[in-house]
């Protein structure tokens, strides 16, 4: 299957700082594909690298097969992009920052209005179209931005952290409306630092830190083979987490603590609870295997530190 976006030893370098370190990727048409990690992780310098908004430093990239070193401009006019900052016009209606938008693609009047239209209803925002942008709230902006990102009925589409702020029924309105272009046969490249959001819609995913590629692979793939299909996650005091550590080197179960909490990674959770189960622990958790676990178990801290 030919690829939609390349890149070999990718390099982003600030004021004598690599910030993106060589890193190497393909993405495919209709897949959904998420750069991962916390926040400085360089997600999102990479994503800026593929619309085109900040030059590569060195290394090879293309999209939609044109060099982004070369093509930028042609590049540009081909994506629907949803940046991190809003940047909407305040100074016009949700309609008309739809409208005026569709202008730098070259879109006749009829064809502008018509699509704005339609973009209105697909985001649920059709009864907001003469409201001024200080009237929305958080959600309503992200989506009109999406709505915007779409006016030119781009076959790529680039999101940098679509969801940042909202609140969790707000993300999920996002997130069922960027699966509904997914299944339309729009290619999504996304970078967030939510792990559910990615595990809710990436195909495949390259989990990052520190500009460098962890791993890569299919997001419920990747917690199976590499944490397994369970966690056990306690909280505990310094002489239970001691007597915890202990029981555990009879087993094959991995582990890390952060602060008062230890997480435990096996294959299955199950075999590790009866050697816990006379302890007093203030916390003891059995959950599913999350991205998180699999970032944690990688690189020996939360996403959050």
């Amino acid at each position: 299957m030919k690829t939609i976006i390349y890149a070999k030893d990718l390099v982003k370098v600030y004021d004598k700082e690599e910030v993106v370190k060589g890193i190497s990727f393909d993405i495919v048409p209709g897949e959904c594909f998420g750069f991962l990690g916390p926040n400085g992780a360089g997600k999102t310098t990479v994503i800026r690298m593929i619309y085109c908004f900040s030059p590569v430093t060195s290394g090879e990239l293309s999209v939609l097969g044109r060099d982004v070193k070369k093509d930028d401009r042609r590049i540009k006019a081909l994506l629907g992009v949803v940046p991190q900052e809003d940047n909407l016009d305040p100074d016009l209606t949700v309609f008309e920052n739809l409208i005026a938008y569709g202008r730098y693609f070259n879109l006749s009047s009829k064809t502008a209005r018509e699509r704005a239209n339609e973009l209105l209803e697909f985001v649920g925002l059709t009864e907001k179209r003469k409201s001024l942008i200080r009237e929305l709230s958080g959600g309503m902006k992200r989506r009109l931005m999406i709505a915007r990102s779409l006016i030119s009925r781009p076959e790529l589409l680039i999101l940098d952290e679509p969801t940042t702020g909202l609140d969790p029924g707000q993300r999920r309105l996002v997130w069922e409306r960027l699966r509904q272009l997914k299944k339309a046969g729009v290619t999504i490249v996304l970078s967030t630092h939510y792990m559910e959001e990615a595990s809710y819609l990436c195909d495949r995913a390259v989990l990052m830190d520190k500009g460098e590629i962890l791993i890569e692979g299919e997001p419920e793939d990747l917690i199976r083979q590499e944490v397994g299909s369970k966690c056990v996650e306690l909280v505990a005091s310094k002489p239970q987490m001691r007597e915890t550590v202990e029981r555990l080197k009879e087993t094959e179960a991995e582990y890390k603590a952060i602060g008062e909490t230890l997480y435990i990674f096996s294959k299955d959770g199950r075999p590790v609870l009866p050697l816990l189960v006379d302890i007093n622990y203030e916390r003891l958790i059995h959950r599913k295997a999350t991205l998180e676990d699999l970032f944690l178990k990688l690189t020996g801290r939360s996403l959050g530190e």
